[in-house]
């Protein structure tokens, strides 16, 4: 690798300084002089009790820690395991890092050198334009030691042995003060310790085993795309087009999410559904319920031949408009025909009736979840070419009976999920309501002032009990962050105050006393909503968010938010839940998906009991243990956007720790990497880096 000059000379004055500390340490040696501090005076001499040590600052590990740079010194190796160095005319090695200061709890590490060394080390701190007696050489003696694993001496020294002064300091010397031979010294897990005032509060970070449990459902893993890398658990295939899919042509229409066009697909429903049943795929599908798909892949909506110019037309087909007048006075739309054929429940019934065909010759089930269209009080606006009619309560209710009694028929084991209604205006009124005025709300008025979705499962409730066919399974809604430049079509603002404001919104979906900081203006707490709703009105629907993204998929704040999100589903006992977007490979969104399903990259996931736990105002932590209750999996979320935490994790009824390891990812890593853990009497320890998902794969005794 090249450096600058200005890192050449920083070298160099480092290797000057570091030389005449050698020979001032040479000269002691020679003259007996023992180099320890003050503070070690008039304590026994003898191996040190090991206690748990927690990182704060991570120098060495196998590799070099973050922000932390090799500025030599003697002969030494690093990376791919134990660093190796060889202390031979006062040889040693120095680690650098900017601006330090601390406090510290202390300075720790692992070396194994041969027995006839004998006590020969010394450490100190040094700092740019400090001298070098700025800081005390602290002799390493018994009193720092204790026995360690393969043969390897554990060192601790105190910070005020270290730092007595808590000046700045930027490297951290570790030499020799005694003539060794030229024999290899392995150093390992070197690093500044966390102080005891920075860990969390005994109970503040809690896993209670002993408390009430409940199952995660697989199913809230699941995704819109296929990137099944990222361990997602299912697939929905959804979104505006799928309401006016035809699933033989194959073709669609996209609406108003890109000038009403009919789109042609490579691959019919059919073939799609042979695809993952093929691959055994856990998937969901929306149903047309609209009454029109595409009838070829060419048509639009608005062509410019019969409504000439538009306010915007396709750059890559100038004909397509996006019906609105340059004076952005809306375009009446022409007959639905004239890019769309009818699709009643019969023609539902038919492609319903050939999955169930295809399911039985190829002998595995394609659909699991029938999801009854797309956000449907929002047909007038992305449809509005073939439906420019608010839909009301009862027409959402007369189609949701017409269709879903058509699936039924065609599928009797189908799972049948809806409204699947786009947010809290769609939870709360009509289409009708909304084109009249939120505060005037005629529908609603009209429907005994009941939220549209409450009068829905009412009514669902009662036709099957009048008539014995249930047609509603599970009650499906979608959930995005409602705040400016938050979710923003899965981009979203990245600065330091909506990074921020992201975070906050996940809490949306659970917490009674978080007040929506959006338009909404109300505790929306969804999740536990949606259980009250169901309790009220039709005991038994499970319940599924078709669609959630909190945005940013590419930015750590982004990750964050689906990590949380994911934890509450299953922590909350949310049955089903579908991420809309991509999950690119290696972007932070990626990394929280596998963080729950497969973080070590061998396939090791969140469990499937969920249990109680107490948790940081600043840090969530989710925990599951296997069925055996032989393996604990945590999840660890440090919401803070520049402070780490050092996290003391009690335990509490879980049994005794067997086996234990860490993995953790923050913004600029490239993948969910090992990190240290310690084990304490009551819990596992571990530094939590800003703004970063940890994860603690723990195997248990009870």
């Amino acid at each position: 690798m090249l450096r600058s000059n200005r890192a050449w000379l920083a070298l160099a004055v480092a290797g000057s300084l570091l030389l005449a500390a050698a020979l001032v340490v040479r000269a002691l040696a020679r003259r007996g002089v023992a180099l320890t501090a003050p503070f070690g005076l008039g304590q026994p001499a003898g191996p040190r009790v090991r206690q748990p040590l927690i990182a704060q600052e991570l120098m060495y590990d196998g590799q070099l820690g973050r922000g932390w740079d090799d500025w030599g010194w003697g002969p030494h190796e690093l990376g791919g395991g134990p660093a190796r160095v060889k202390f031979s005319n006062f040889g040693g090695i120095v680690f650098h890092h900017e601006g330090l200061r601390g406090p510290y709890g202390g300075l720790a590490f692992r070396y194994r050198a041969p027995s006839a060394f004998g006590e020969f080390l010394h450490v100190s701190l040094r700092g740019a334009d400090k001298p070098d007696d700025a800081f005390p050489l602290i002799r390493v003696q018994r009193r720092h030691v204790a026995d360690a694993e393969d043969g390897f001496q554990e060192v601790l020294i105190d910070w005020k042995e270290l730092n007595p002064d808590g000046q700045a300091f930027d490297r951290v010397l570790i030499g020799t003060f005694a003539h060794v031979d030229e024999s290899w010294v392995s150093l390992d897990k070197v690093m500044l310790t966390a102080p005891e005032a920075s860990r969390s509060s005994d109970g503040a970070l809690a896993v209670l085993c002993d408390g009430k449990t409940h199952e995660i459902s697989e199913l809230v893993y699941g995704a819109a795309a296929d990137d099944w890398d990222s361990g997602q658990s299912a697939m929905r295939m959804g979104g505006n087009p799928l309401t006016r899919f035809n699933w033989e042509l194959p073709a669609w229409n996209v609406g108003a999410d890109w000038f009403f066009e009919n789109i042609p697909q490579k691959l019919s429903m059919f073939e799609r559904l042979s695809l993952t049943r093929k691959d055994r795929r856990v998937v969901a599908v929306v149903v047309p319920l609209l009454g029109w798909v595409a009838k070829d892949g060419r048509a639009v909506g608005f062509p410019r031949a019969k409504f000439g110019a538009q306010r915007k037309h396709d750059p890559y087909r100038p004909e397509a408009g996006d019906g609105v007048s340059p004076d952005g006075s809306p375009i009446a739309p022409g007959e639905p025909g004239e890019t769309s054929v009818p699709a009643p429940p019969e023609l539902i019934r038919k492609w319903i009736e050939r999955v169930v065909a295809d399911d039985q010759r190829e002998g595995a089930r394609a659909v699991h979840m029938y999801i009854l269209d797309n956000e449907p009080s929002l047909w007038n606006t992305t449809h509005r070419d073939v439906r420019p009619k608010p839909l009301g309560y009862d027409e959402l209710l007369e189609r949701t009976v017409e269709y879903a009694t058509a699936i039924r028929e065609a599928d009797p084991n189908a799972l049948i999920a809806g409204p699947a209604e786009w947010g809290w205006t769609g939870y709360e009124l009509s289409a009708v309501d909304r084109e009249a005025g939120v505060q005037l709300r005629p529908d609603r008025r009209a429907h005994d002032d009941t939220p549209l979705v409450a009068w829905y499962l009412k009514k669902l409730a009662q036709h099957e009990k009048a008539s014995g066919k249930r047609l509603l399974d599970v009650f499906d809604l979608h959930f995005y962050p409602a705040a400016e430049g938050i979710y923003e079509g899965g981009s979203g603002k990245t600065d330091p105050a909506s990074a921020e404001l992201r975070l906050r919104s996940t809490r949306a979906l659970w917490d009674p006393e978080y007040l929506d900081e959006s338009w909404v203006k109300d505790k929306v707490q969804l999740i536990p909503r949606m259980k009250a709703w169901v309790r009220d009105n039709y005991p038994g629907r499970k319940l599924s968010l078709g669609e959630w993204s909190f945005g940013a998929e590419a930015h750590i704040s982004g990750g964050l938010a689906t990590a949380e999100a994911l934890g509450r589903f299953g922590q909350q006992g949310l049955d089903a839940a579908f991420h809309w977007g991509g999950l690119k490979q290696g972007t932070p969104t990626y990394w929280a998906f596998r963080a729950f399903r497969n973080f070590d990259g061998q396939g090791a996931r969140f469990q499937k009991v969920s249990l109680p736990v107490l948790e940081l105002p600043q840090v969530s932590l989710f925990a599951s243990r296997s069925g055996a209750g032989d393996r604990l999996v945590l999840v660890l979320i440090n919401r803070q956007a520049t402070a780490r935490q050092i996290a003391d994790v009690q335990l509490k009824g879980c049994g005794r720790v067997m086996s234990r390891r860490g993995f953790g990812y923050h913004e600029g890593s490239p993948q969910l990497e090992a990190v240290p853990t310690a084990l304490g009497p009551n819990g596992v320890g571990v530094t939590l880096e800003p703004y970063s998902i940890t994860v603690l794969d723990l195997s248990v005794a009870r």
